[in-house]
This record gives structure tokens, sequence and C-alpha cells, in this order.
């Protein structure tokens, strides 16, 4: 799962720094052997903490970064001197990225903004020095407070990529072709199943200066919710897009039963899925005639806009992106 230059699941150990202890110290001066208590705080433990940064879609420079395990806190010192924080650890991830700790499963963290920082792991909590126990009724407290301990276990970051759009198809649908036509992505395109095997991304140039963010994502094969084919893998990354693409080749032999085969794994995995907004292309569109597209347009689901596109004519390039736009405006204003 982590091999390639596309990582989107890294598993690693996790521990933040614990809290010092408060000191139990007395002053004690040349004139003054009783000058009372000054034992300080110890400092908190160093926190692991994420942060987004919109330049990366992998993470693939977290590959080898297996232990992390932030710096503990000092201990607290006489002269009410509190004790140094630990050092925070900030791991930078792409934007779509979500923590879990695998043990129970649940999600601790998610980025979806550049820049944005969440304390993943808190480190531990310094212990209070003496001098804070102080009081008229107390006046000389001979004990304080041990640092609150870390937090450690097996974590798991998780890149579920952010785009407007998913491209929904079998392998061999056109996606790839139709991605290096639409944008400047240069996705790897071959005549065998399987060609994309990790997601690429780009971005759509549209009117009056304008784009949005389009993903080729790898094929499905009927079954994929059970793993089958690159199954979950492929199919979390559709969780993050507005609008879904679905492509059928014009040379289907059933386009009806290709489109219900491919949402029905959308189905099977997330029934979610299905709330989303569905267009759907004809592509490789060329080798029709006006006869043969008004056959296949009766085998469509009316519920769901359709355009006949070729990515080697440009033909129905320039309604896509039409009907795309206008598809993301109506989900931005809901």
């Amino acid at each position: 799962m982590e091999r390639g230059n596309f990582v989107d699941y890294i598993r690693i150990y996790a521990k933040s720094g614990k809290g010092g202890a408060g000191s139990a110290h007395f002053m004690r001066t040349k004139y003054n052997p009783e000058a009372g208590p000054d034992g300080g705080d110890g400092g908190r433990g160093g926190h692991i903490i994420l942060k987004g940064n919109s330049q990366l879609w992998t993470l693939l420079h977290l590959r080898w970064y297996k232990n992390v395990v932030a710096e503990d806190g000092g201990n607290g010192r006489d002269n009410n001197s509190t004790g140094k924080n630990g050092e925070d650890i900030i791991i930078e991830v792409p934007l779509g990225t979500q923590a879990f700790d695998e043990e129970t499963g649940d999600m601790e963290a998610e980025i979806l903004h550049d820049g944005e920082e969440v304390i993943w792991i808190p480190g531990g909590q310094g212990g209070r020095g003496n001098s804070f126990f102080k009081s008229a009724t107390n006046q000389a407290p001979d004990y304080a407070q041990p640092g609150m301990p870390s937090i450690e276990g097996w974590k798991v970051l998780e890149l579920k990529i952010l785009a407007d759009v998913g491209l929904v198809g079998f392998p061999n649908a056109g996606k790839s072709t139709l991605l290096s036509t639409i944008t400047a992505a240069k996705p790897k395109i071959a005549d065998y199943a399987f060609t994309t095997l990790t997601p690429n991304l780009g971005m759509v140039p549209y009117r009056n200066d304008r784009s949005f963010a389009i993903a080729d994502l790898p094929g499905i094969i009927e079954g994929a919710h059970e793993g089958k084919g690159l199954g979950h893998r492929f199919l979390r990354h559709i969780e993050r897009n507005s609008v879904l693409l679905f492509l059928i080749p014009a040379d289907s032999q059933d386009h009806k039963k290709d489109f219900e085969v491919l949402m029905n794994e959308l189905e099977q995995y997330n029934p979610e899925l299905l709330d989303k907004q569905f267009l759907l292309a004809i592509s490789k569109s060329d080798m029709l005639d006006d006869e043969l597209k008004e056959a296949i347009a009766k085998e469509l689901p009316d519920n769901v806009p359709h355009v006949f596109i070729s990515s080697v004519t440009q033909q129905g390039l320039s309604e896509l992106k039409d009907m795309l736009w206008q598809a993301l405006n109506n989900n931005t204003e809901k």
C-alpha cells in the first residue's frame, strides 16, 4: 500500500512528551533558613501537531517517518522557576488528511485548509510545584505534583484527496485521456486495464480566469467494494468530491448496465455517496453517428445529465465544462 510515489496511507508510532514534575523545594538563605516553599511548576510535554500544506499531495515524505516522539517537559526548579516546555513536533500533511487511532478506529484529527494546525496528540501537563499550594493555613507544603503522562500508540494517517470533480468509470473508459486533454496533467495512458494505479489531479481552466480541480481515479471493477481490484483504496478518495462524473465508453456493450454496476459499487461502499451530484459522459463518441447517439441516449437514466464527448476530436468538451461548472455552483449554493 505504501509503494510508489503516491502514498495515501501511513502507519506510525506516535508519543507525545510527558509533563515535567513540579519541584518541592524550600528556600533557605543566610539570614532566613526557613524562607518557605519556592518550588516551580513542571513544563508541558511536547505536542504532536498536524499542519496542512497545499503544496503536498501525497504522504510520501512520511514513508520512513515511523516513530514520532516529542520531547518531555522539564522539571520545575527552585526560586519558582518553571520547567522548560517540551519541543513540539509539527508534521506537515496534504489537505484532506485524516488521523486515526489504530486500535479504536476513531478519527482524531482532520486537515482541510492550508496552514491549518491541529494538536493531534497533546503533551502531558506539567505538575504544580509546592509554592502553588502555599496558603495561610498551609505555609510549608512539602509536596508537589508529578507531570501528566504522555499519550502514545500506533496511529494511522490516511489521505482522501480533495478535488471538486471525481472521474468514475471502468478501466479504459478514457478518464486519463480526458484529464490530459482538459488540464495540464500528464497521466500515464495505455490500452490495457488499470493504466491508472494512483489518483491524478489537474486544474481545469474555465471562463473568466476561473478554474476547478478534477481527479482521475483508478478504475472501478465489479466487486470493488469488497476489495477486488484496487478496492477501498480507490473508493475512499471519491468521498471528498463534490461532483462525480461517470465515464462510459461509446463502445460499451451495455451502457445502462455499466452505469448501474458503477452506482452499485458506490452504494455498497458508502450509501451517502448517492447523495452527490452525478453527471454522465459517453467517451470516445467520435465513433458514433447521430442515430447511434440517439439510441444510446434512450438507455441512459433520465435523472442524470449526460453529454457525448471525444477527447481526441474535442467534441463536447466545452459543453462538459459548462455542465461541471454549473453543478459545482449548484452544490455551493445549497
